[in-house]
């Protein structure tokens, strides 16, 4: 069964704030899997959990015509919004009942959403859609993080390490297939021809609010609020001010630099 934990406007709006798109290394990798996989160009992309678009936007930067597709109409909302190029729409639906033709999709593409999916049903989908010849690409990025400013990553790194530490109290068991590098999701792809790349590195620019945000939202915190609601307001001003001391500065809007391991399953039918 699909898990459903993005729905409200209020978290949508915080997601589509400071989520970020797919770095250059991850877009590097897609890209060039599908220059040797691909001898057409792709016609219709679509990609599936699409939330706020992120992914979606990069996608249309390569592609002819793309679907973002999510069940949040929230989020849809969100992604509907943001000044976006004229080759991409957005479709409220399930990851698992997408309205297109059998074998009419090119590329089917899921960014940082498949592991709450599904995943069975999600596969058979896939196998349904995508045409002979096309592609999938599942990526998500993971809970190897580091923050890098000036001489004092190490102290800074680990101070957002113990705020994961304490949020992983709240995680969905979902979570579970990330915390596995996809390994499961690899498995259930229905294509033969496939492979899952688990060492993809990129350097996210953010600001030290940019890192906060990022932390409200996640899962666990979303979790976090429910569960304990003074504790959660709390929470993240005391990692905030933990963050500048460590740095020595006062301006929230001081630039960092965020690093992430991407994992990424890509497969042609």
């Amino acid at each position: 069964m699909a898990t459903q934990l993005f729905e409200g406007r209020e978290h949508a709006a915080v997601y589509q704030k400071y989520r970020f798109a797919p770095g250059e290394e991850l877009q590097q990798t897609i890209l060039t899997y599908l220059r040797e996989k691909r001898a057409n160009p792709a016609e219709l992309v679509v990609d599936v959990g699409c939330g706020s678009g992120q992914g979606t936007r990069f996608l249309a930067e390569h592609f002819k015509k793309v679907v973002g597709t999510d069940i949040s109409k929230a989020q849809i909302q969100e992604a509907r919004d943001v000044p976006s190029p004229p080759n991409i729409s957005y479709l409220v639906c399930p990851a698992e009942e997408l309205p297109f033709e059998d074998a009419s999709v090119d590329l089917l593409a899921s960014f940082t959403a498949a592991h709450w999916f599904d995943i069975e049903k999600f596969m058979k989908e896939a196998n349904r859609v995508v045409k002979p010849g096309g592609c999938v690409v599942i990526s998500t990025y993971t809970r190897d993080m580091s923050l890098h400013y000036g001489n004092c990553s190490e102290k800074l790194t680990e101070v957002f390490r113990e705020a994961w530490d304490l949020l992983l109290k709240y995680t969905h068991s979902r979570v579970k297939l990330v915390l596995e590098d996809y390994k499961e999701i690899f498995e259930a792809v229905p294509f033969p021809d496939k492979k899952r790349i688990t060492n993809i590195f990129d350097k996210i620019p953010m600001t030290v609010a940019g890192v906060i945000g990022y932390l409200e939202s996640v899962s666990p915190y979303q979790a976090f609020m429910k569960s304990d609601p003074d504790a959660a307001k709390s929470f993240l001003p005391e990692i905030e001010k933990r963050m500048l001391e460590t740095m020595g500065v006062s301006s929230r809007e001081t630039p960092v630099e965020f690093w992430v391991r991407h994992v990424c399953v890509l497969a042609c039918k």
